[in-house]
């Protein structure tokens, strides 16, 4: 098929892989030349800490994409364009640069994004440019799965019906990224350059390869292969943070270092077969799109919640609220597994997801605290920060949410840390001043007898917090606060 246009431009985003990457497959396809860009976006760069794991993730990441690229090409000068700047700038003059003639991309949902896609876009036409955005991140986006009435589904079981009917048995086409990879353009001298080092972006290196985290495509199939022998054992396995149940892919699919198609690919088969593994991990992946097309279809979410009733709750302010959260965010609130919860997140970047849950709904139902600080508190920290999934778990727990929690449900993070932490592994490791209680005490030491707190060299408030808040005191509390939304 003849080129539609002499020069294109990809430009990478979250999709720092070169299979299955349909901008990429795309711009091949469609211009006789094609030039390949990252922009280190000092828009977002320029806002956070000198440290930070996800940076380090992308320096890392977009290094190797540069070498895949040349390798891929054969062209030692074909690799990707590398710029420090604000993005919305410079990809309009980046494509006058190169004389372009059409920028693609994949789409992005978050409201940040479209802002700057649609700058970017108006400012490609002004030059007689075309803006050709792809789907990628994402099975189905936006309203590509509607309910009978034509309306975004906001109950996720119904909606993983549709979502897995209209994928049908052979799960989503892929796409051959690597056809017409000639066309990848040598890079003209003034960008013929390296990847800029971590330093040069001016970051500092983290804890991330001490943690095991390897970035990058390769990072990601070594990931994967790691888990496809556990994925049968999923459903047994996932609620335990002390076992090695999930996938720990949640960050290379924020960055696409791997394609979601060929995690659909991989499981469908295996859910066909009877896996019940297979399929509740489908059901993640089934949950991940709909938080995307939730934000896409109901932006309101991103600041307020989702039934509209619930933005009436009066939350705790004031002093003692500010040190609550501050006990919460450190890990001092005097109950173990959500203790340990934050500090798994605040060391690794990490938290497991059934402890995401029991630690969500500690800070809004224990402490009464907005919820939205705890969604920005995870946004600051996570390592795989999705403003739609983080944003779906939050108001879950909020119960103010689509398909949430009733407000009603308040887990006890004391009955939630004797099933799924049965032995205080997972607390051990991450609370060591209490690895010598007892797996009966290890749960409430405030509970434990003065025997057992003496043999494991526990004192509490010295060694230990003692609870910042009583469970039923607490859930008392919330029942009342909730109850703006029955009135």
């Amino acid at each position: 098929m003849q080129p539609t246009y002499p020069t294109g431009l990809v430009w990478f985003r979250r999709d720092l892989r070169t299979t299955d990457h349909p901008a990429l497959a795309l711009a091949l396809q469609s211009c006789a030349q094609v030039h390949c860009v990252f922009v280190f976006d000092r828009t977002i760069l320029d806002a956070l800490p000198r440290q930070d794991r996800r940076v380090e993730f992308i320096q890392a990441s977009v290094a190797e994409l540069d070498a895949d690229l040349r390798k891929l090409s054969g062209k030692l000068d074909a690799g990707l364009i590398t710029c420090h700047a604000v993005a919305a700038d410079e990809i309009p003059r980046l494509a006058a640069a190169l004389q372009a003639d059409a920028v693609f991309a994949a789409h992005d949902y978050e409201p940040q994004a479209l802002e700057r896609d649609a700058s970017v876009e108006t400012a490609l036409a002004a030059q007689g440019k075309a803006w050709v955005g792809v789907k990628d991140h994402v099975i189905f986006e936006r309203r590509e799965v509607l309910t009978q009435t034509g309306k975004p589904y906001g109950v996720f079981t119904p909606y993983l019906r549709a979502w897995l009917a209209r994928m049908g048995s052979e799960g989503p086409a892929r796409h051959d990224s690597h056809a017409h990879i000639a066309r990848l353009a040598a890079r003209p001298s003034p960008w013929n350059v390296p990847v800029p080092t971590l330093a040069e972006l001016g970051f500092e290196p983290t804890n991330m390869r001490d943690l095991g985290i390897q970035p990058g495509a390769s990072g990601a199939q070594a990931m994967l292969a790691d888990f496809l022998p556990r994925m049968d054992a999923y459903d047994e396995t996932r609620n335990f943070p002390s076992v090695k149940g999930p996938s720990y892919l949640g960050v290379h699919l924020r960055f696409g270092t791997v394609s979601i198609r060929q995690l659909v690919q991989l499981a469908l088969p295996r859910q066909r077969d009877g896996s019940q593994g297979a399929s509740v991990w489908l059901a993640e992946l089934g949950w991940r799109d709909f938080y995307f097309q939730i934000l896409a279809n109901f932006p309101q979410v991103a600041t307020g919640a989702f039934k509209p009733e619930y933005n009436a709750i009066e939350w705790e302010q004031g002093p003692q609220a500010q040190e609550r959260f501050a006990a919460w965010c450190e890990g001092r609130t005097g109950y173990p597994l959500v203790d340990a919860a934050m500090a798994q997140l605040n060391q690794s970047g990490y938290m497991h997801n059934r402890l995401r849950m029991v630690a969500g709904s500690f800070l809004v139902k224990h402490l009464g605290l907005d919820w939205r600080w705890g969604e920005a508190y995870f946004a600051r920290h996570l390592n795989d920060f999705d403003l739609s999934a983080n944003n779906g778990g939050w108001q879950w727990v909020a119960s103010s949410g689509c398909d949430a929690q009733p407000y009603f449900r308040i887990f006890n993070p004391v009955t939630q840390s004797e099933r799924f932490d049965a032995s205080g592994k997972f607390i051990k490791r991450y609370l060591p001043a209490l690895a010598g209680l007892d797996a009966k005490s290890i749960h409430a030491p405030w509970l434990a007898k003065p025997l057992a707190l003496q043999a494991a060299g526990v004192v509490l408030g010295r060694d230990y917090p003692a609870p910042v808040v009583d469970h039923a005191s607490a859930r008392a509390r919330t029942l009342l606060r909730y109850g703006v939304v029955k009135a």
